[in-house]
C-alpha cells in the first residue's frame, strides 16, 4: 500500500512507487494502454499516467476496452496534453517513455526532476484494417509487448541502481 512518501509495503521492506509518463503524439492508443498496464501492475511498482504533443478528442474504443478490462478506471481514460506533467504542480515522473515513433522524434518539455527517458516504439494499431476482430489483435499485440517491457522493467532492482544504470537498463528494454 503507498503511503505519502510515493513508499510501499513489500513483504516487509519499503518500495518507491515509481511515476512513470507514456507519451505518444496523439495519446489516444498505445499510450493510454501504457498507463493503464503499468497502473495495474501486479508488482504494485507503478503509476501510469499518459500524454500527447496533440492530443486527440477521444481515447479509441479498443485501447480503452483493453483497460477496462485491466481493470484501470474509466474516468481515468482520458486524452491529455503532455503541458499537464510540465509544470511544477504535477506529480514528479521517475520515467518518460515514448511509444510512438511520432514522438520520439519530438521535442519534448523540460521535465522536473531529471527522469530517466527511453523510446520503446510500437506499431500504431489504430491503423489496423480489417474487421474489428482484425483490430482488436493489432491492440493486443501492442497491449502484449508493453506488458513484456513493464514486467521486465518491474523485474529490475530499481531501488538499487544508480541514475546511469537505470537509464542504460530502461533503454534495453525496447528490445524486449
Amino acid at each position: 500500500m503507498p503511503s505519502r512518501n510515493g513508499l510501499q509495503e513489500g513483504k516487509g521492506i519499503k518500495m518507491k512507487k515509481y511515476n512513470i509518463l507514456f507519451i505518444c503524439t496523439h495519446n489516444s492508443s498505445r499510450s493510454i494502454i501504457a498507463e493503464a498496464l503499468a497502473s495495474t501492475h501486479t508488482s504494485g511498482r507503478f503509476e501510469g499516467y499518459s500524454a500527447g504533443s496533440s492530443p486527440s478528442h477521444a481515447v479509441n474504443p479498443f485501447a480503452k476496452e483493453i483497460a477496462l478490462t485491466l481493470g484501470y478506471p474509466e474516468s481515468k481514460c482520458r486524452s491529455k496534453s503532455w503541458d499537464e506533467y510540465a509544470v511544477s504542480s504535477a506529480p514528479q515522473m521517475d520515467f518518460i517513455i515514448t511509444v510512438c515513433d511520432n514522438a520520439a522524434g519530438e521535442v519534448c518539455p523540460i521535465w522536473p526532476g531529471a527522469p530517466v527517458t527511453a523510446h520503446w516504439g510500437f506499431p500504431d494499431p489504430s491503423r489496423a484494417e480489417g474487421s474489428d476482430d482484425v483490430k482488436r489483435r493489432a491492440f493486443r499485440e501492442v497491449m502484449q509487448g508493453l506488458q513484456r517491457r513493464i514486467d521486465a522493467l518491474a523485474a529490475l532492482p530499481l531501488d538499487n541502481l544508480d541514475q546511469i544504470s537505470i537509464q542504460s537498463q530502461v533503454r534495453k528494454l525496447a528490445g524486449v
